[in-house]
Order: structure tokens, then sequence, then C-alpha cells
């Protein structure tokens, strides 16, 4: 059974492990990236920020991903970045996380935002083609200050408007 919630403290270990050993499983740059990304163990601390989540998702009460919506600095106010989306091998395939991705267009959508910004990298294409499926298009140069200045793939996605 999946259950999706926010992070909470005690999840900070176990979610800067998971990042990391996806970028580890897909040999994809450390330096750079959220893997060197001091934050990345502190990931709690990091979404107190104001208009940020984190959700966290369980499969059977065991961590197998995360996805958050962060104001990363430099970008528009209208304008978030999807942060932090990992799955676990065990959760690809099970639609957790497009399940992820919808809590967070919502959250996104109920902060007041009205565009989602993604950076990625090359070596997670079929992540990037999921993002094209779900309405995401790619930019030609990045937005916002992220500091992850090894991703190379970025994209952005208009958001429907709260009712």
């Amino acid at each position: 059974m999946v259950n999706i919630r926010e992070v909470k403290e005690s999840d900070n270990p176990v979610l800067s492990q998971l990042i990391k050993c996806v970028f580890e499983e897909y040999d994809a740059p450390r330096d750079g990236t959220v893997y060197s990304d001091p934050t990345t163990d502190q990931l709690c601390d990091l979404f107190r920020e104001e208009r940020s989540i984190l959700w966290v998702a369980e499969l059977d009460e065991k961590i197998v991903g995360c996805c958050g919506i962060y104001p990363t600095p430099g970008l528009p106010d209208d304008c978030a970045e999807l942060v932090k989306f990992y799955l676990s091998p065990e959760a690809r395939g099970q639609g957790i996380g497009k399940s992820l991705m919808e809590i967070n267009i919502r959250s996104a959508i109920d902060f007041g935002y009205s565009q989602l910004y993604i950076e990625s990298l090359p070596e997670f294409d079929q992540a990037v083609r999921m993002y094209e499926k779900l309405g995401f298009s790619l930019l030609q140069k990045p937005l916002g200050d992220s500091g992850h200045t090894s991703c190379s793939v970025w994209m952005i996605k208009e958001l429907a408007k709260k009712n």
C-alpha cells in the first residue's frame, strides 16, 4: 500500500541515501548536482521555507521516493522548481511517480504558482520523457539559481489556475 505524506526530520538520512543511490545507479554526475548539495542531508530543514513542501512516498511503510516544490532563488515569484524527485527501483513502474507529480502540481497551484520548472540530466532520460508526457516543455537555458551547474536539461510547465 502506498502512502504519500509530508517529510519529517527522521526521514533525512533515508532520503539522502535514496537520492545518492539513484545517482550511483545511473552513473550521473555527482559534482554540481543535488548529490553534492549539502542540503540533501537536511531536507526537512530545507522544506521549512515558505511556499515549499516535500512529499515522501512509502510503500509498505518503507520510504521509496520523494518529490517537492521549492521557490528556488532567481525564479519569478509565480514559478517554483519541482525538486528532489527520486524513486527507488522497487517503486518505479507502479504509478508512484505519477502520484507524487500530481500531488506536487496541486501543491504548487495551492501555493499560488502558475509555472513549474525542472532541472535534470540526460542520464535520467526516463524521467524526462515522463515530464514531457505531463506537459513540460524543454528550455534552451536554465532559470533561477539552483547551484546545480551540471544539470543540462531544463523544462517548464504552465499550471492551471486554482478555481
